[in-house]
């Protein structure tokens, strides 16, 4: 249990002036990234039937918010609904080493918790540079073969969030080991959905999210749980890993920053496509390419891709869509993106982007492979109509830390997802950027997400 005690220790001691001004910095535009994605699935199904069911079940006024809708409710129901709904338009953050989407289900627990609690924004900083640092070494610590069958953010995601509020209420040591196993013993997430075109997507963050927070909120109560839930003889790593590797859980704790190696999306899609599309994109600009002009694409991937991707054969939902291979490659090939409108309006009725579709194959590349998941290479075959057979290659999506969104261009993503679903007027969407970028001065978090005043 050496490597538990280890994190268990790290998380307890952690504070704000140990974080470098880099990663304070880092969180606040992934805090604002996860805005914009919980506030662009605004009317989008299934988002509406999380609020349907948190006004059924929850209280009709409590102290945390429900961003998509600005009503109130307790903890447990705004993280649930928030955790479902910055998780479906695909725009939400991924670490590549751990295949975790960290955002989803560590800011809308402790947001929830942070506005119960009445604390502050650099509170809220603090506790989730700790959902993210030990969120992603477990999910480093599961390994690939976990990914192939759970969905690691539903999973792992559990414990991001519990770890997240549980550093939002100050826990020590022994308490994070107990946290640790109340939300271990709730993991749960897996990828069948996607054959299905079903909803469980969101139902994995918004259970990952609500069942984070349940986690540390019984703990603080004197819930014990498993002390050894990650290597323990029935724990997480002997029933759904068969690589897993506890020195992950403390790498470099304290000195490697992982919460900085995290990459933000942009395409509005499944992130195992964005880098063939990355790859297509550039090979059409050098070789000055249109879509009619290619006749086959071969996108050289990694197994995890065709694992989550190969599910899908046709989609039949806009969100589904988002899972096919050809269906990204046909939009960025025929319009140059695959943004939310490319998806909502042209994803499944272009004759066009369905041609190309059919004309998109996956295979696996030794080399991709390789060096998935800690890289994500982007490489295309191109066989175009004149014969020719070209190669396309990057080795850094859009995205990724050496190819990072500035702050402008999160500014300008921020804005078009509050704009797709029309979430924000413009005032209120320069009004919630200004507030974010100043966040570990705030020191009122339920007016922040105060969304439909003027």
């Amino acid at each position: 249990m050496g490597y538990t005690h280890a994190l268990a220790d790290f998380l307890a001691q952690l504070n704000y002036e140990q974080i470098p001004a880099s990663v304070i910095r880092r969180t606040e535009d992934l805090f604002l990234d996860w805005l914009g994605s919980a506030l662009a699935s605004k009317g989008s199904r299934p988002i509406p039937l999380f609020e349907q069911y948190a006004a059924i079940m929850g209280p009709d006024i409590g102290p945390s918010r429900i961003i998509v809708n600005g009503k109130s409710t307790s903890p447990y129901f705004a993280a649930l609904v928030n955790g479902a709904s910055s998780h479906l338009v695909e725009q939400d953050d991924l670490h590549n080493s751990s295949v975790l989407h960290p955002a989803t289900v560590v800011f809308p627990a402790v947001l929830a918790a942070a506005q119960e609690r009445k604390s502050s924004g650099r509170d809220l900083l603090v506790a989730a540079v700790a959902g993210y640092e030990a969120g992603i070494r477990i999910g480093e610590f599961l390994g690939r073969s976990h990914y192939r069958i759970f969905h690691t953010t539903a999973t792992v995601g559990t414990l991001a969030a519990a770890i997240a509020v549980a550093k939002l209420l100050n826990f020590d040591a022994p308490r994070f080991l107990n946290v640790f196993g109340t939300a271990g013993t709730q993991a749960a997430g897996l990828w069948e959905f996607l054959r299905d075109a079903a909803d469980s997507k969101q139902l994995h963050t918004a259970k990952a999210a609500a069942d984070g927070l349940l986690a540390a909120y019984l703990t603080e109560q004197g819930l014990t749980g498993a002390k050894n839930i990650f290597e323990g003889d029935q724990g997480m790593a002997a029933g759904m890993s068969s690589d897993a590797d506890p020195s992950r859980l403390a790498d470099r704790l304290g000195s490697r920053w992982a919460l900085a190696e995290t990459s933000f999306k942009f395409h509005a899609s499944c992130r195992h496509t964005h880098p063939a599309a990355d790859a297509l994109l550039a090979l059409m600009a050098r070789e000055h390419l249109e879509a009619k002009d290619i006749t086959k694409v071969v996108a050289r991937v990694h197994q995890g891709a065709i694992d989550v991707l190969g599910r899908v054969v046709v989609p039949q939902t806009v969100h589904q869509a988002k899972f096919s291979m050809g269906t990204v490659l046909g939009l960025v090939a025929v319009h140059g993106k695959a943004g939310l409108t490319e998806f909502q309006e042209l994803a499944l009725t272009d004759p066009e982007v369905s041609a190309f579709r059919e004309r998109v194959f996956m295979q696996l590349d030794p080399e991709v492979d390789q060096a998935y998941p800690q890289r994500w290479l982007g490489r295309v075959r191109v066989t175009v109509k004149d014969g020719r057979v070209l190669e396309g290659a990057i080795d850094e999506p859009k995205g990724d830390p050496g190819n990072t969104l500035s702050r402008s261009e999160l500014e300008e993503k921020f804005s078009r997802l509050v704009a797709f679903s029309s979430a924000l007027n413009p005032v209120q969407t320069n009004l919630l950027i200004k507030r974010v970028w100043s966040l570990d001065n705030d020191t009122d978090l339920v007016t922040l997400t105060e969304l439909n005043d003027d």
